[in-house]
């Protein structure tokens, strides 16, 4: 029998929005170990707020609405909201019933700027590693290092004469331009850079991540302004802030192969399993080093890298940042990384599992 079209909406639901999620949607999981870390930093989030006065939107929310804005892929805090106010999936992680409030996208903004900085970012991230750890999946001997630009939230009309000798900076054809002497006026932490021969140089930022071998987890980011040794610069404080041990390998591409970067890791300790660079010069990395197996599958791992740099870009929406000045720009990247890290988790093993109830 056909059923009629009834138009008449209902008043009531007697549904959570618990029910409303399907317990096998792979989201649970990302919730599982969101809320594993931010009961790791319920004190530091306390000390961002005062005891008294008019009550906030809590910490843990904003938290768990900045993941979602990276996850799905979210371009603003005004879409972010309006997903927030429809969407029972995104109520559900965040922590809203069915008929709360949602905020206005100001609001958010204003409370996320006030509470998220570079530290909750990189406290947050350090957690995603040792939750890895803890559960055995990091490798302690192997590691990859790379590094990337990140375009500026900057235009290169912006890019003018320090001294203000250069009008508007509508007219740069023809004009020789250098990071020493030009800065951008909406971005000054950006650097003018090119990513290889031939390519036009952007307002970038330069941002280096060590990945581990076993399971590809980025264990290590760092972010600075953009030079043309950034990566190998980089890279040598990575593996310092990581506690890379004597004895590890460190696989990396061509732009690594430098003499100077191979006697530092070298010095440490550390294996250089670096692709040689023989275009015109002589190559840091001795050739029968180079036919070992393990090299050979250092290589092989190290690409897996491009991955998390490809997510990041194209999920995390750092195509183009975002943000201006590099504290902040550091605090968005490592945090965006660290979506990166639970997107893996969330897919190896089943030891994320809450206890069944």
């Amino acid at each position: 029998m056909r059923s009629p079209d009834v138009q008449q909406l209902g008043m009531f639901s007697y549904v959570s929005v618990e029910d409303r999620v399907p317990t096998d949607h792979p989201i649970r999981k990302l919730r599982v170990l969101v809320d594993t870390i931010l009961g790791e930093l319920d004190g530091l989030l306390g000390e961002r707020y005062a005891e008294g006065g008019r009550p906030s939107i809590p910490p843990e929310r904003i938290l768990r609405a900045s993941l979602l804005q990276v996850v799905y892929s979210v371009r603003s805090e005004r879409l972010l909201m309006e997903q927030m106010n429809y969407n029972l999936l995104f109520r559900w992680f965040v922590g809203l019933n069915m008929d709360d409030a949602v905020w206005d996208h100001s609001t958010f903004s204003f409370n996320r700027e006030r509470l998220f900085d570079e530290q909750i970012a990189q406290r947050f991230f350090e957690h995603t590693v040792l939750m890895a750890r803890v559960q055995a999946l990091v490798s302690d001997e192997h590691f990859s290092v790379d590094g990337t630009l990140l375009q500026a939230w900057a235009s290169h009309k912006s890019f003018s004469p320090k001294d203000g000798s250069g009008g508007d900076g509508t007219d740069f054809h023809d004009q020789k331009r250098s990071n020493d002497t030009h800065a951008s006026t909406t971005d000054p932490d950006a650097r003018l850079m090119r990513k290889g021969k031939g390519k036009e140089a952007k307002l970038s930022y330069l941002a280096n991540a060590l990945m581990e071998n076993r399971h590809a987890l980025i264990v290590g980011v760092d972010v600075r302004h953009a030079s043309g040794t950034g990566e190998r610069d980089g890279a040598l404080d990575l593996l310092g802030a990581a506690g890379v041990r004597r004895g590890a390998t460190l696989g990396a591409d061509k732009g690594y192969d430098t003499h100077d970067f191979v006697a530092a890791l070298e010095q440490r300790g550390i294996k250089p399993h670096i692709a040689r660079n023989t275009s015109g010069r002589r190559s840091a990395i001795d050739a029968r080093k180079a036919r070992g197996k393990g090299y050979a599958m250092s290589l092989q791992v190290r690409k897996r890298i491009e991955q998390g740099f490809g997510w990041i870009k194209t999920v995390g929406g750092l195509d183009k940042l975002p943000l201006v000045s590099l504290p902040k720009v550091r605090g968005w990247v490592t945090w965006t990384f660290a979506a990166y890290n639970l997107i893996r988790l969330g897919g190896i093993g089943e030891w994320w599992n809450p206890s069944p109830t």
